[in-house]
């Protein structure tokens, strides 16, 4: 057998090594269990077949160190208790009951509420779950109790809590972080440069704020336009008095001075992502005092940690396992020369791994997606002229954000499903996406044509 014909059965074994992957994911395998048994199968079949070393997986062990004292996956477990604390101290809900006073007598005004109070919670928790529930159980009855459309008040809350994915400091962002600039590094080194630039949290943190900040935008705009235009399905309450307006100002105060700490010193360069996360911990904490008692609060929300860090950690060590045999394989020149012979040169290759990312997010949530397709397609793209990392960063991001609205598998739509009244049905919460999901793709499509919208911060804190 010729090398010609070696290489055509080895890239052969890296696509099924893919499509198997994807569909036992499917079909409802646990992910990182996934990643790890469909990669030793592709391997142990492709040293048979003379296809790989076997030795390779040598690297493993190595490998697997890195991403354990990796120093920006460190500041996943520290947001996420920021999180977890905020979420168990109330101060969530405090919020939304405040901000939903003083919003009331605006039609639309509880809808108006629900979105501005997302974006607070996004960018001091960053965990869409929390949010999710808390708005959810808030947020739903009182929508619907005063009139409000089941399908918009469903979709608003469930596009809203959404937020936590793409405003910093996301969990997503820290992540998908760190493998572009895995995928930067290697693009690099493959073009001769062996003293490469890096791509850091920071500077996808930094490259999130005008985009989080236009889906906002669009979603008021959105809320805005049906309350002119159909005001029977979102009609207004009554005016707040003026202690209620206190008492908006002082709920405002607790995220308000947390956001500023901890995005504040990663921008400005004072701290790094970890270290900002470190004091978000202990500000959500101090925060948590003033509502109760920590020893009480420490124990549950210690365990929610160490859940998901273990789930996002388990599933990345499984992704680098996958990663390593698919490139023994043949994998990455495969997807190299498949998107360089797409029409269209650089614009075909990105809309078909943008399109792709957006059908996957139908079946899989946004963490399976970064550790299974963004090692794959990250490199051969940041490859091609004038790929901004940065930029194409938070373009995936946006559209990773959509998995978790897509019909019907998003996992923001199973979280507000088990928590609303009787009278907001399954379809209720479907339908009442889609316009949310149009949205995230108009944003997606005015960040393609605008690319500064995610480059312009980076450059301004850090010169990129």
């Amino acid at each position: 057998m010729g090398e010609g014909a070696l290489m055509t059965v080895s890239e052969f074994f890296s696509v099924a090594m893919v499509v198997a992957a994807v569909a036992a994911l499917m079909a409802g395998y646990p992910v990182a269990l996934t990643l790890g048994g469909v990669s030793l199968a592709s391997a142990a079949a492709g040293y048979a077949l003379g296809l790989m070393n076997f030795s390779i997986l040598g690297a493993l062990p190595q490998r697997i160190f890195g991403v354990m004292t990796n120093e920006a996956l460190l500041a996943i477990p520290l947001f996420i208790f920021m999180g977890v604390m905020l979420e168990k101290s109330q101060i969530a809900e405090n919020l939304l009951e405040r901000m939903a006073r003083l919003f009331g007598r605006l039609r639309g005004g509880l809808g108006y509420s629900v979105v501005l109070v997302g974006a607070l919670l996004a960018a001091s928790t960053g965990i869409v779950g929390a949010t999710a529930v808390t708005m959810g159980l808030i947020m739903l009855p009182a929508m619907t109790r005063h009139g409000y459309d089941p399908r918009l008040a469903a979709g608003t809350v469930a596009a809203s809590a959404t937020l936590a994915q793409i405003v910093p400091p996301s969990t997503v962002l820290v992540v998908l972080g760190d493998q572009l600039n895995n995928a930067f590094q290697a693009a690099q080194l493959a073009q001769g440069n062996f003293a490469p630039n890096v791509i850091s949290v920071s500077d996808l943190f930094a490259g999130a704020i005008m985009p989080g900040f236009l889906l906002v935008v669009l979603y008021l705009g959105y809320l805005i336009a049906v309350a002119w235009l159909q005001p029977a399905r979102s009609p207004a309450l009554e005016a707040p008095d003026a202690a209620q307006q206190g008492g908006v100002l002082e709920a405002l105060l607790a995220p308000v001075v947390l956001i500023a700490a901890v995005l504040g010193s990663i921008l400005l360069g004072v701290a790094t992502p970890t270290e900002a996360a470190s004091v978000g911990a202990v500000g959500a904490m101090l925060l948590a005092a003033r509502k109760a008692s920590l020893t009480e609060l420490l124990r549950p929300v210690v365990d929610k940690t160490a859940q998901i860090t273990s789930m996002i950690f388990l599933i990345l060590i499984g992704a680098t396992l996958f990663s390593l045999v698919f490139r023994a394989l043949g994998g990455d020149d495969l997807v190299q020369r498949a998107l360089g012979n797409l029409p269209g040169g650089v614009d075909g290759a990105l809309l078909a791994v943008m399109l792709t990312i957006f059908l996957l997010g139908f079946v899989m949530d946004a963490f399976e997606i970064v550790f299974v397709v963004v090692p794959i397609v990250a490199p051969a793209l940041l490859k091609m002229p004038g790929v901004d990392p940065v930029w194409l960063g938070i373009m995936m991001a946006l559209n990773l954000q959509t998995s978790y609205m897509h019909p019907p598998l998003g996992p923001t739509l199973f979280y507000l499903r088990g928590v609303a009244p009787p009278d907001i049905t399954t379809r209720h919460i479907y339908v009442g996406i889609i316009p949310f999901v149009l949205i995230q793709i108009v944003a997606i499509a005015v960040l393609w044509f605008v690319p500064g919208l995610a480059t312009a911060l980076p450059h301004a804190f850090y010169g990129l």
